[in-house]
């Protein structure tokens, strides 16, 4: 007889307790226990044996040239790097009404037209609801299957017989395992769920698509093991309410991670977004004070960004400190170096930063572009608007050096800048002849004291 047993897992990495624990032995996170139900099959659990691996020499292992299915969705082979791994499992994240699921509808369009056999596994809507979706986007080929369905038995029983190349389940948080008591989206059914999906992509050597749900925290509903277990997690970001999306890669087995695709939506789906920076600088006012332009790296790809502050004087006993799009504690301690290192005292000011576009970066060459902004608004004295900056900075008031500076000045070119103010570290590592003849005036700056005479 099947016994009920009462386990408590830690939702951030998956640890499995019999009792409520306040903080988790394995990733010492606080009230990260939830209580979920599993099943112990009396008292007689035996390892099964049947399926026992064999053990092999690594240097004798053949492997074969790795095969990659484009999706013709150019941001989101870029993402995945370079298409679609067969027998990969792959899991998209992302707020509700972002556009995954219309999304994974143009990629199943896509492969459908190149003659891939596709099923997309519905948990949430039903064959109607997403053919309605589905008139958007275009015609769909005879290629593409639906599903709905949320059991998971039946589920593995419709892969095995259909023998689809690739797989969309939408979404895991649905799925269930009726051996499991608990209900749907809780953490065990989640695990299993993955498990299950996980053991069908090797096997049967199909790429699966998850869906996974979002916590008010922005990640993924379940447990932070459910990240471990795929080959690779996509996010899609953006303000849902404005037409731009991101869709970032924070794993990948098989690529970069921290690559990212730029979409813009639209009534039909999904647009690619062939120019970013482009893109992120379009409406931007020239000549203002508070603004400059900065080179960020996502992945492999450099993107301009705008950087706009705004400082104005203080009307209460403590002065205000607000970021937008960047890391709020970042902000702080830039404000400091200032003080400190180049001598101009802000402390009687609120001071504003915003990340123009509502994109989020984090990357540290964003901070010399943070400090030009913020002295720029200070002193109501513009930057150049043909001028592109970035460097990190250290708590000494060093500007210090930069990955893939060359990159970055060259994505400046492209789009017209004529002055870019960089690390002299960095502008010492390039090599001069491959910046020669370009129309671009390069200002090496050592420390923030350099930087600031450079705005009179």
């Amino acid at each position: 007889m099947a016994k009920n047993v009462t386990v408590f897992f830690c939702k951030e990495c998956g640890y499995e307790s019999g009792k409520w624990l306040g903080q988790c032995p394995g990733c010492k996170s606080w009230n990260s226990f939830e209580e979920a139900s599993a099943i112990k099959k009396g008292n007689d659990i035996k390892r099964n044996i049947a399926t026992k691996g064999e053990v092999v020499k690594l240097s004798d292992i053949k492997t074969s040239k790795e095969i990659r299915l484009k999706t013709n969705i150019g941001e989101l082979d870029r993402v995945l790097g370079g298409g679609i791994v067969k027998g990969s499992l792959t899991l998209v994240g992302g707020d509700p009404g972002i556009g995954k699921s219309t999304l994974l509808l143009q990629l199943c369009k896509n492969l459908g037209d190149k003659g891939v056999r596709l099923l997309y596994i519905s948990g949430e809507e039903s064959w109607e609801q997403i053919k309605l979706r589905a008139k958007r986007i275009g015609d769909f080929s005879e290629n593409v299957y639906l599903y709905c369905e949320t059991n998971l038995d039946f589920i593995e029983e419709t892969i095995k017989e259909n023998k689809p190349e690739v797989v969309i389940i939408d979404s895991i948080q649905t799925m269930y395992k009726p051996e499991i008591t608990s209900t749907p989206g809780s953490v065990s059914q989640v695990k299993e769920s993955t498990n299950i999906f996980m053991q069908i992509a090797k096997k049967l050597n199909i790429s699966i698509f998850v869906v996974g749900h979002v916590t008010k925290e922005g990640v993924v509903a379940g447990p932070k093991v459910l990240e471990h277990m795929v080959d690779t997690v996509l996010y899609f970001e953006g303000d849902r309410y404005a037409s731009y999306r991101i869709l970032r890669g924070v794993k990948n087995r098989f690529g970069a991670t921290n690559e990212i695709g730029v979409f813009e939506m639209k009534y039909d789906g999904l647009r690619e977004v062939e120019n970013p920076s482009e893109y992120m600088l379009g409406g931007r006012t020239l000549e203002t004070s508070g603004s400059v332009i900065s080179a960020s790296l996502e992945g492999t790809r450099p993107i301009l960004i705008e950087v706009q502050a705004l400082v104005s004087a203080t009307n209460f006993g403590i002065p205000r400190r607000v970021a937008t799009g960047t890391d709020y504690n970042r902000v702080n301690l830039l404000l400091a170096v200032i003080e400190k290192r180049a001598g101009i005292q802000i402390n009687n000011n609120d001071v504003y930063v915003n990340i123009a576009g509502g994109i989020k970066i984090n990357e540290p060459a964003l901070d010399l572009a943070i400090v030009l902004s913020v002295i720029s608004s200070f002193k109501n004295k513009a930057v150049s608007s043909d001028t592109l900056v970035f460097g990190e900075i250290g708590l000494a008031g060093e500007v210090r050096s930069v990955s893939q500076a060359k990159d970055r000045i060259l994505e400046g070119i492209k789009l017209g800048f004529k002055k870019c103010i960089l690390p002299k570290q960095s502008l010492n590592a390039i090599d001069k002849r491959e910046i020669e003849g370009m129309d671009i005036e390069l200002i090496g700056v050592s420390d923030v004291s350099a930087a600031v005479e450079l705005i009179r």
